[in-house]
C-alpha cells in the first residue's frame, strides 16, 4: 500500500522518552514521600497520557489526597528534563527527512502535554510541522479517541485516504481503528509483539526503513 500521510505517535514510536519520564516520575514520588519504581514499572505505565501515568505511579492513585500535588511536580519537573536523556530512535531521523523530501505529510499525535509534544518535536523533527499532544479545547478527546488524528488530518490539509497511523501500544491500535486509519506497530518501542498481538496488531516492522518500502 502505497501511504502519503504519515500520523505518528511519539513516545516509544519516534522518540525513546522512557529514562526521562522515569526520571521525572520518581523525583516528584521522592519529594512527595512515595515509593518509587523501577524503569519496567514506568514502560507498563506509560501511553495513556501523563495523568494516566502518575494515576498508576502514585500509591491509590487519585484517591491519594498528595495526588494532585505529585502530579504538578511531575509535570514542572518533566518539562525542565524531557531532553536530558531523550533521543530518537535509530534511523528515524534519516526516515522522516526521507518521506517529507518525497512529499508525504508528516504530523505528531500524542497523549503527552500540549507543551511538551510540540517542545520535543521542534526540538527533534523540524520536518514535522503538525504536532499535537493533549488538547485543551472543549470537545477534543485524547487518544484513542480519533479526534486528535482528525485534528492532524485537518491541519495536514488531508482526508484519510493514503493516510496511515504508525504506533507503539495498545492505545495506538485502538485510535487507528478509531480514526478509520490503517494501523503500522512498531517493535522497537514500549511494547512487545505479543502485547501487541494480543491488542489486535496486525502489521509491525522492526526498523524505520520499512516505512519506505514501496515508496
Amino acid at each position: 500500500m502505497f501511504y502519503h500521510t504519515f500520523i505518528f505517535d511519539l513516545d516509544g514510536t519516534l522518540l525513546d522518552t522512557l529514562q526521562d519520564l522515569a526520571g521525572s516520575v520518581n523525583y516528584s514520588l521522592r519529594q512527595h514521600g512515595m515509593p518509587e519504581h523501577s524503569l519496567d514499572d514506568i514502560r507498563r505505565f506509560v501511553g495513556n497520557g501523563v495523568r494516566r501515568l502518575m494515576k498508576r505511579a502514585v500509591p491509590d492513585g487519585t484517591d491519594n489526597p498528595r495526588f494532585e500535588a505529585a502530579f504538578a511536580t511531575f509535570r514542572e519537573h518533566y518539562m525542565q528534563h524531557s531532553l536530558d536523556t531523550t533521543r530518537p530512535y535509530e534511523g528515524i531521523t534519516e526516515v522522516l527527512r526521507q518521506l517529507k523530501d518525497e512529499g508525504c505529510l508528516l504530523a505528531v499525535v500524542s497523549n503527552k502535554m500540549m507543551a511538551a509534544t510540540q517542545a520535543l518535536v521542534a526540538h527533534f523533527f523540524p520536518e514535522i510541522t503538525v504536532a499535537i499532544g493533549e488538547h485543551e479545547a472543549e470537545g477534543i478527546r485524547k487518544k484513542p479517541a480519533p479526534d486528535t488524528v482528525y485534528e492532524a488530518l485537518r491541519q495536514l490539509g488531508a482526508d484519510r485516504e493514503g493516510a496511515v497511523y504508525v504506533g507503539d501500544s495498545d492505545v495506538d491500535i485502538q485510535t487507528a481503528r478509531n480514526a478509520g486509519l490503517p494501523c503500522i506497530s512498531v517493535l522497537w518501542g514500549f511494547r512487545d509483539r505479543d502485547f501487541l498481538l494480543s491488542h489486535g496488531a496486525a502489521t509491525f516492522i522492526d526498523r524505520p526503513q520499512q516505512l519506505l518500502v514501496g515508496k
